[in-house]
């Protein structure tokens, strides 16, 4: 662990607990603390996935388009670590996923392929309620330490604690709706960067970035700029000069 661990932790905490008392973009927080999940942990990659309205999990939010990739890997194959999570509600940890294929014959080569060598899951609980899994991936084999383990567990409570902002912790209806909008959002916000990524000449992770950057600068909401920009309401220019072109990697800028 890089740096002042302890201090490191108290300001994640510190600046989680400040954007819960404002009027949060629920996407934007949990990109930052799968990004968190990397600063803090012996992690390489974190990725959050939520069940939706009907039942099935989705992608929620990933600290890089890497993770993404693997997270959407495990739900097309219906299988892997975070989907045993979820299911099962309880800690899979995996220090080596070479000698999975077993166990998961699909989800497994397909992981080690893509550079994936261990992965260790939380599940989100919300009571009895599991809402989620918080997974991390590392590019080589071994176990995640214990107060690593212990530090994702609170992690992802805070991630539970985000989505139903403590108040609907009894209505179910109320939170499927919280479930369904975090989910409706992060599209939003995929093909938003996605969009500037393919105008931009940029990789998705620096359009993603850059949206980020330019929404919270703002002191706007990440999702309402991604919506903005899709309905041309924010033109794709003004995004992209904000950040130097050398820094990331523009062709060129052309006009909307």
């Amino acid at each position: 662990m890089k740096g002042d661990r302890e201090g490191a932790v108290i300001a994640a905490f510190v600046s989680i607990a400040e954007a819960l008392a404002e009027d949060y973009d629920i996407v934007d927080l949990y990109t930052g603390l799968t990004a968190t999940c990397v600063q803090l942990l012996d992690v390489d990659w974190a990725g959050l996935l939520l069940v939706d309205s009907t039942g099935v999990l989705r992608v929620a939010a990933t600290s890089s388009e890497h993770a993404r990739n693997l997270e959407l890997v495990q739900l097309q194959c219906e299988q892997g670590p975070c989907v045993d999570c979820f299911e099962k509600g309880e800690v899979v940890s995996v220090p080596d996923l070479g000698p999975e294929s077993g166990r998961w014959p699909r989800f497994a080569p397909a992981a080690v392929a893509a550079g994936f060598a261990s992965v260790h899951a939380v599940p989100m609980k919300l009571h009895s309620t599991v809402l989620g899994a918080l997974g991390m991936f590392r590019a080589r084999t071994g176990e995640l330490a214990a107060g690593d383990l212990l530090l994702a567990r609170s992690l992802a409570n805070v991630a539970c604690v985000a989505l139903v902002a403590a108040r609907a912790a009894a209505d179910g209806k109320a939170l499927n709706a919280q479930l369904q909008h975090a989910l409706d959002s992060r599209i939003i916000v995929e093909q938003a960067k996605g969009f500037l990524a393919q105008y931009g000449g940029l990789d998705v992770d620096q359009s993603f970035a850059l949206l980020r950057k330019y929404s919270r600068d703002r002191n706007l909401r990440l999702t309402d700029v991604a919506l903005h920009l899709l309905d041309r309401q924010l033109l794709a220019d003004v995004v992209l000069s904000y950040v130097p072109e050398k820094g990331l990697g523009r062709r060129s800028a052309r006009t909307q």
